[in-house]
């Protein structure tokens, strides 16, 4: 059971702002600043052929299809003072002057120019009509090709900077979930012990890939959509200042809601977040324990509190999809709106003669892909704010220091390569501040001694052994290592020279050997063979149709409890350590087992600085010396017989014992 202030990253946090995040975010990116570089420009420039094709559209009917022309006041009798378009051509084109001529009644000629209403050029046969605009088709083939040629290079560079931008992404990603694998491996037991796995497994998976989308996307959406918008936004002020007055007059509104989209949005990823490492905690606590749900029948509870975790993660996506849901229709409508404003003021300015087709056609085009970006933002801010809701839980664990601090590099102590002591100096203890576990213990272990300490159930033991190894440090008192404060030894050096065997040893999934050697590449087959024979390991390697190369499964589950601990002695054979610790070796095991286990142990402990955690009194009776533990104080100590002499806690214990 943890206590709320355990549960600190899967708590509701403050605010937040992505500018700082980000900012984190940048030494993963700055590696690949050239590809980030190289990935703005291709947006550049494929924004920019974005932006070329409506326009291109505007020249090629404003100039070829419906060239943009001056209006006459009609002369002829009985029509008044109507205005007419007219189509001017060149006399000096080839075959003008032989169709001008042909058709004396359409044609006004006007010095070196002739002029058609645009109403009679269907009086014109086919062939005149054809030559007489040839300069316009020839245009019109020119300006497709021209099209087609931007489109195949928009594919191109569209190619391109997608596959620069998931290289970029994916690199940033397992350079982030590295540095989060190796600072996790180095935290202390208190974090773990606050932390369940599946927490920490989401940070490591789920909540890196959010990031990686994040990288992906970012680009684009800082770049290309508001490059686009810009853009557009001043193509349109060039083209027509009033028309892109009235048909922009929406913006305000757009710009508002999206304000309260992200405000909203933010909590509600947030939310999502918290209660997915929820599941997947529960998910993980389950599988880890479901022999003991199955066998205290727990399954119906289980389920329940599985499915509220569920139902909240539910509830939780449901509110994300009522804020898009109330979003991309306010958009839609605003993108009608404007649409329809360009459509009733374009159209009404061609009827005037103060817009040209072309405009209106470009206007419109613009307009669409205006709106276009302003879509893809809630998309683009969902993958934003889901990538910073995980960024805030990854920074939470990479803020997490080690309350074992390592030694400065100029007040270390080399490693040291022999054990010659090993001394408490009044050391207190407590997990948690106030709550005393060890209190002023004082004693030594001398090299090539042997020492067990005894005693009840929360007497401290354990608590004594996390302190040797440094799993914590005391809160009061020193521990010596060769006359030297522990504080002032490298971790690894520490670790390198001490080996621990536990009451339930961890074995990972893998080979024999890879659980005894720990990818030790200096092992020969002749060293794991004397280490299989000291450990009493032989007899089941030899059992097994694979021998030291048979897979374990997960925790060593394939094996006896017994076999488990007989691999973990010749693990810790294989380290040569000079301090072997043993908790509770031979706890639990038949006689048998036991026999095999303390032989094993007898040819370890040989020649070592040993230490005994001991609950029986027959694993420590050949101690040199025994330690008794109450309540986290040192209540006896000495030999087997002194002990037994003085009549005291430990006699009543062996006396217990039979």
């Amino acid at each position: 059971m943890v206590s709320g202030n355990s549960r600190f990253s899967e708590e509701k946090l403050g605010k937040s702002y992505d500018l700082k995040l980000l900012g984190r975010l940048l030494p993963f990116a700055k590696p690949y600043k050239l590809l980030f570089l190289c990935s703005i420009f291709l947006v550049v420039m494929i924004t920019l052929m974005d932006l070329s094709i409506p326009y291109i559209t505007k020249i090629t009917i404003d100039t070829y299809i419906v060239p943009s022309t001056d209006f006459f006041v009609s002369e002829t009798p009985g029509e008044g003072q109507k205005k007419t378009r007219y189509l001017s051509v060149r006399m000096k084109q080839p075959g003008v002057a032989s169709i001008v001529g042909n058709y004396p009644e359409l044609f006004r000629v006007k010095g070196e120019s002739a002029v058609i209403p645009y109403e009679w050029l269907s009086r014109l046969q086919e062939e005149d009509l054809a030559n007489l605009r040839g300069r316009d088709f020839s245009g019109v083939t020119r300006m497709v090709l021209f099209l087609l040629v931007i489109v195949c290079t928009n594919f191109i560079f569209n190619f391109a900077q997608m596959m620069i931008m998931e290289y970029t992404g994916q690199k940033i990603m397992h350079d982030l979930r590295i540095t989060l694998f190796d600072h996790i491996q180095h935290l202390d037991l208190a974090f773990f012990n606050r932390n369940p796995v599946g927490r920490l497994v989401t940070r490591a998976t789920n909540d890196i890939q959010n990031m990686h989308e994040m990288f992906t996307s970012v680009i684009t959406f800082v770049f290309k959509d508001l490059f686009l918008l810009v853009g557009i936004t001043v193509v349109l002020f060039t083209i027509n200042f009033k028309l892109a007055l009235m048909s922009l007059m929406v913006l305000p509104v757009v710009l508002y809601f999206a304000v309260q989209f992200a405000n909203v949005a933010r909590e509600a990823f947030r939310t999502l977040r918290i209660k997915l490492a929820e599941i997947n905690s529960r998910f993980a606590e389950t599988i880890e324990g479901v022999r003991i749900i199955q066998l205290f029948r727990q399954e119906v509870n289980n389920y329940k509190a599985f499915k509220r975790i569920n139902r909240e993660h539910f509830l939780a996506g449901m509110k994300q999809v009522r804020v898009f849901a109330v979003f991309l229709p306010v958009i839609e409508i605003m993108g009608s709106v404007a649409l329809a404003t360009v459509i009733l003021y374009g159209g009404s300015g061609i009827l005037s003669g103060t817009i040209t087709l072309g405009a209106l056609v470009a206007f419109i085009s613009y307009m669409r892909m205006f709106f276009r970006p302003i879509r893809d933002i809630a998309e683009k801010f969902s993958v934003m704010q889901n990538a910073m809701s995980s960024a805030e839980r990854i920074f939470l664990i990479l803020d997490q220091g080690q309350m074992v601090a390592e030694p400065a590099s100029d007040e270390g102590l080399p490693e040291f390569k022999k054990l010659t002591g090993l001394n408490f100096e009044n050391v207190s203890f407590s997990y948690i501040p106030g709550e005393m576990v060890l209190k002023d213990i004082s004693f030594q272990v001398r090299a090539g001694e042997t020492v067990a300490v005894v005693g009840p159930t929360g007497a401290g033991k354990t608590s004594l052994i996390n302190l040797i190894v440094r799993f914590y440090d005391p809160t009061k008192g020193r521990v010596l290592v060769n006359g030297n404060d522990i504080k002032y030894y490298p971790s690894k050096s520490i670790r390198s020279r001490f080996a621990l065997v536990t009451q339930d040893p961890f074995l990972f999934s893998g080979t024999i050997r890879d659980n005894i050697a720990q990818g030790s590449r200096t092992l020969t087959g002749q060293q794991l063979s004397h280490i299989l024979t000291a450990s009493n390991c032989r007899y089941l390697t030899d059992s097994l149709p694979d021998g030291v190369d048979t897979i374990l499964s997960e925790r060593g589950t394939s094996i006896s409890s017994g076999e488990r601990q007989l691999i973990s002695i010749a693990r810790a054979l294989a380290s040569d350590p000079d301090l072997i610790i043993f908790d509770e070796a031979t706890s639990y095991i038949d006689s048998e087992t036991e026999h095999k286990i303390q032989s094993a142990m007898k040819t370890l402990m040989a020649g070592r600085t040993s230490i005994l955690i001991a609950h029986r009194l027959s694993t420590a009776r050949n101690a040199d010396r025994i330690i008794a533990l109450r309540q986290g104080e040192i209540i006896e100590t000495g030999s087997h017989d002194e002990l037994i002499q003085q009549q005291g806690y430990y006699s009543r214990l062996n006396a217990l014992q039979g």
